[in-house]
Order: C-alpha cells, then structure tokens, then sequence
C-alpha cells in the first residue's frame, strides 16, 4: 500500500461524498454494506487493474478503450501511446470516467479530470520520477522509449464510488 494516510482519508472523503450524493436507485445496490472503505479499496487494487477509459470526441461522441490502470496514492494512473486518439481526446477535453470491473465481485467507478504526467513541453508533474521508476519495475525498464513513446495520466476523480458484492470475500487475507 503506497497511501499516506493523508490519501486515505481524502479518498474516504470522496466514497462517502460521492456516495451520499448518489441517486436513491445506485444506493439501492451500492450501500455501506456493499461498498469498500478508502482502506480496502487501496489493498483490493494493487497492480495492474484494466480499466474502461471513456472520452470525448471533438465531435462529442464517447469512445471506450482499455488501459492499464494503477491505483496509487488514491488514484488512478494509467498511460498510452502519444499518437493514440486517447492521447488527442484528452489534450483537448481532459474529463473523463473510468471503471474497474471484476465480474460481479467489484465494481469501481470513477468520473473526474486527467494531468498529464510527463508532457513533451513543459515540466512534468513533481512526482513522474517516482511514478517512472514504479511504471520501469513493473513493466521493465526496456519496453518503451519512457521519454517520447508514452504519456501518463493521473485521473483526479471528483466522484469515485464502489460495489463489493462480498466485503469479507474481497478482503480476506489469503490463506485465512
């Protein structure tokens, strides 16, 4: 768990809030005792998650597509190719949702506004060196040319909620 305890709690603000203004038909499925806290939900997505990434065109049609989402410090990062359409999509109109599934088991599900970690011009975030060196470990220091082939997002959701059809199940600590 890489979270700061600061992180959680910002995370467990966002839950609650997100839930709490949530339409009485979603509370209806995603309650307190099928959803996850700010803690779980860090020690559930580890690795990578594949995520459904929905933009906007610059004609205003929605696209889906998958990327390789990590959940760190709260968020969630993910990358793609600097000619990707995505990569278009989001210089020019960074909102965004995304959703995690897994089954019938979890379901998270998040909407906000995307940074661009590591821009061609201009500086990047304050953080890229450490999100590289965790990015270069887990998908090998060799696979891209990190500086020109990929770009980075971190997604600053402003509504992040979560369904767990089994609490116990998802938080179980293997082999208990």
């Amino acid at each position: 768990m890489r979270e700061t305890p600061e992180d959680l709690k910002e995370l467990q603000s966002l839950l609650d809030a997100s839930l709490s203004r949530s339409t009485t038909h979603l509370r209806s499925i995603i309650n307190r005792e099928r959803t996850l806290t700010a803690e779980q939900l860090t020690r559930t997505l580890t690795g990578m998650c594949t995520l459904a990434l929905s933009t906007v065109t610059a004609k205003g049609e929605p696209r889906i597509s998958g990327v390789d989402g990590h959940f760190l410090r709260g968020k969630w990062h993910f990358g793609t190719a600097r000619d990707a359409a995505k990569a278009r999509h989001l210089a020019a109109r960074p909102a965004v949702s995304a959703a995690h599934m897994r089954g019938e088991e979890l379901g998270v599900f998040t909407h906000g506004r995307v940074e661009i970690l590591n821009p061609r011009e201009g500086a990047p975030a304050a953080d890229w060196p450490d999100l590289l060196a965790y990015f270069k470990d887990f998908y090998g220091d060799d696979l891209f040319d990190w500086d020109n082939d990929v770009v980075y997002y971190r997604l600053h959701p402003h509504w992040m909620t979560v369904y767990a059809a089994d609490v116990a199940k998802l938080t179980a600590t293997p082999g208990s």
